[in-house]
């Protein structure tokens, strides 16, 4: 493998070890390369103030301002020396405001004597607020003067200035004069693009990418270089993932073909409704792949209530027509129960297989968790291994290496996200050969992360709601400058309640933890004083509601660490209809359907994320009845959290929620390494902005990885796709 040893060289030789260690623990920088690749964010131009104006409060800013007036005061203080203690206070000005700076103590004696009037710097720190004015306490700076030629010219070469991501621990200037030191070496990256590709398209090389997006001269420059190294990111992922559906493509799979007149038309036969449009076209999608001689891989997403379960149910049904089986692999016991429940109620005698009272065409439905009793469990192995059932229904006890199967055909993977893929891969080694595979998400997805992030997958969409489902109205309840609408909020539920209906209360927590007092020192989010509370709790909740406003209903509580059984018996009391009001954790999340509930209350609902909340509101307005979603929060109006609730209260469209999502959180890292909470392995890449340049590159990479699958004419390429995929993310692809 090519390496190139300049962009190798390990960041503590250039920089020296303190430097490197900073850069290394807090924006995970380990090489020249690395740093090469850490993008300004922003660039200020020399004549061009900051607007001071748009600061953002509590967090960590770097501002280009001209001093305005510099004071120092004296003041009583019985720490200093002799009872007089010094602030500096200095007010600096961007044309539209100002802001002010203050130094205490021994710091005020530099600044004293360099922030003078008429001076120019960049300045750097966390806003505050004191005394309703927002200030920056002892901020660092960089003085931008004309006598101090080398150092203007060395660091800030060209008109303009770049603004890096930075910690409150190495500032934004520290970082452009390490870039500085390193930026020689662009000269020595190898080029992953193939050159027609490059030509073609008219990029620029990557040393002059480089060179253009630290140090510009104009807007062009920057426009040049990010346009390039878009491409790069984008062609190098897809190029990942072209190449892992082409080894899936070369794998052997047995191709199962539904029988005529067999259980799948039985199945049919006997539905009360007819299927969608969508259902139908989906269906046929995923039956195509099923005939084929390797196997499936496709992503099933639909909105909440779409009719995802019954896509998945024809599938397996046509598997066992075949001659094989299917497993559903549920994230919690709850759903694997639900799924089970629903799957043999929807089948009737056709789950009864070997009983009394089935069919001809009939197969045995088994459940399978970790909590089942011993003698339950060796049945459903039994059931298994002889393929007395076609169709298991379970969660990760599936996966235990007890668990051997007759012939696996299909496996059915039911929210994604909740998922991990080495859980997936080793279901997958339990077939003779490679089993198909479909993974179902009720998180609608834009396209193009569908592209990067399931790039691996093919992708079918269920957008039809089946008839019969009922609107849900969504409002914002703001606890705290309006108790009185928390108030209204309970009535409502009493109102639905009397009308014969039923409610759920959402909480973040259960509320039975230990008090951790590790947890307890974790710094609370700044964005507001309700982050500084513990999240509201499910027992907690559930006993103020029984006490006070829904006094005189059956309130009953819901939560993962609950035995099974008591689980079970609770949703089953609160599917019959015996309890009005069910206080829960997200275990409710996906997969529980009561159509009778109409009413959800999300407590805290600014702890939630965005496609989380659209899942849980998701549980209402399944019958007749509308629905009706309350999201109370006591963030203030302003706050970010407060506006990704009122968009979620203002749309029901789970794809247009999704972009909102991502654009308010960024991408993450779309090669799965957001869990682990690395950084992004996209930096210049947006997956929702750029839309048309990762069709492109997924174009562009499929006919590459085509006419030269191990990219032995490409070395330079291949060489980016070693660092893109270390070890972890390599892994991910493979489990894909």
């Amino acid at each position: 493998m090519d390496l190139v040893p300049a962009l190798e060289e390990p960041l503590k030789k250039v920089l020296g070890p303190a430097t490197a260690k900073v850069m290394a623990e807090h924006l995970g920088l380990h090489t020249v390369g690395d740093l090469l690749h850490h993008y300004p964010r922003r660039y200020e131009e020399r004549g061009q103030l900051t607007h001071l104006a748009d600061l953002p409060l509590d967090e960590h800013a770097t501002v280009v301002a001209q001093v305005a007036d510099a004071r120092l005061l004296t003041f009583s203080s019985p720490k200093a020396p002799r009872g007089k203690g010094q602030r500096l206070e200095v007010t600096i000005t961007d044309g539209s405001g100002q802001l002010k700076l203050v130094f205490f103590g021994n710091g005020v004696h530099k600044p004293h004597k360099e922030l003078l009037p008429g001076t120019r710097a960049l300045f750097a720190g966390k806003v505050s607020v004191f005394n309703r004015r927002l200030q920056l306490a002892h901020p660092a700076y960089e003085l931008l003067r004309g006598e101090d030629v080398t150092e203007t010219v060395d660091t800030w070469a060209g008109a303009l200035i770049p603004l890096y991501p930075a910690t409150a621990k190495l500032e934004s200037w520290k970082i452009a004069k390490a870039v500085q030191t390193v930026l020689p070496s662009a000269q020595e990256a190898t080029d992953p693009l193939p050159e027609s590709l490059r030509a073609g398209r008219g990029l620029v090389p990557l040393p002059e990418a480089l060179l253009k997006i630290h140090r510009p001269h104009t807007k062009a420059d920057i426009e040049d270089a990010r346009s390039r190294l878009k491409w790069d990111e984008a062609f190098v992922l897809q190029v990942a993932l072209a190449r892992r559906r082409h080894a899936d493509a070369q794998l052997p799979a047995v191709a199962r073909k539904p029988k005529k007149d067999g259980l799948l038309s039985a199945f049919d036969a006997k539905l009360p409704f007819t299927l969608t449009e969508g259902q139908l076209k989906v269906s046929k999608e995923i039956f195509d792949d099923l005939a084929t001689e390797h196997p499936m891989h496709r992503l099933l997403q639909g909105e909440v209530g779409s009719g995802k379960t019954m896509v998945a149910l024809r599938a397996m049904l046509a598997v066992v027509d075949a001659g094989g089986q299917a497993a559903m692999l549920a994230p919690t016991e709850v759903l694997a129960q639900q799924h089970h429940r629903s799957i043999t109620e929807m089948m009737g005698e056709l789950a009864e297989g070997g009983m009394l009272g089935g069919v001809e065409h009939s197969t045995k439905v088994v459940l399978l968790t970790g909590s089942m009793g011993a003698a339950g469990r060796r049945q459903a192995l039994l059931d298994l291994v002889t393929a007395e059932a076609g169709i298991v229904i379970g969660t990760h006890a599936l996966i235990e290496d007890k668990v051997q199967f007759h012939d696996l055909g299909l496996v059915v993977v039911d929210e994604q996200h909740r998922f991990g893929v080495e859980q997936r891969d080793a279901l997958r080694g339990k077939g003779k050969q490679p089993p198909h595979l479909l993974v179902m998400t009720a998180t609608p997805i834009p396209r193009t992360v569908a592209m990067t992030v399931f790039g691996d997958l093919e992708t079918s969409v269920l957008d039809q709601l089946p008839a019969g489902r009922s609107p849900i109205a969504s409002h914002v309840v703001p606890a705290a400058d309006k108790p009185h609408f928390l108030s209204r909020a309970w009535e409502r539920v009493r109102e639905e309640v009397s009308n014969g209906h039923q409610a759920y209360v959402v909480c973040p927590r259960i509320g039975d933890e230990d008090d951790d007092p590790k947890k307890s020192k974790k710094k609370p989010s700044p964005e507001d004083d309700a982050e500084k509370r513990p999240p509201l709790a499910v027992l907690d909740i559930a006993d103020q509601l029984a006490k006070g406003p829904l006094q005189g209903l059956e309130v009953e509580v819901l939560h993962g660490r609950m035995p099974p059984d008591d689980k079970d018996a609770v949703m089953r009391r609160f599917a019959a209809g015996e309890t009005d009001v069910l206080v829960a954790t997200t275990v409710i999340e996906v997969g529980v359907n009561v159509p009778n509930a109409t009413a959800m209350v999300i407590m805290d609902a600014d702890r939630f994320g965005v496609s989380q909340l659209h899942q849980l509101r998701g549980r209402v307005g399944r019958g007749s009845a509308a629905g009706l979603c309350l999201l109370v929060t006591e963030m203030a109006e302003a706050s970010p959290a407060r506006q990704r609730l009122t968009a979620v209260a203002s749309t029901l469209d789970g794809f247009e929620l999704s972009r909102i999502d991502l654009e308010q959180r960024r991408e993450g890292d779309v090669l799965g390494q957001a869990q682990s909470g690395a950084r992004t392995s996209l930096r210049m890449l947006a997956v929702i902005e750029d839309e048309e340049i990762i069709a492109e590159a997924r174009d562009e990479a499929t006919a590459v990885v085509a006419s030269d699958p191990d990219l032995e004419h490409l070395p330079g390429l291949r060489t980016a796709l070693q660092a893109l995929l270390d070890e972890e993310r390599e892994q991910y692809l493979e489990k894909g």
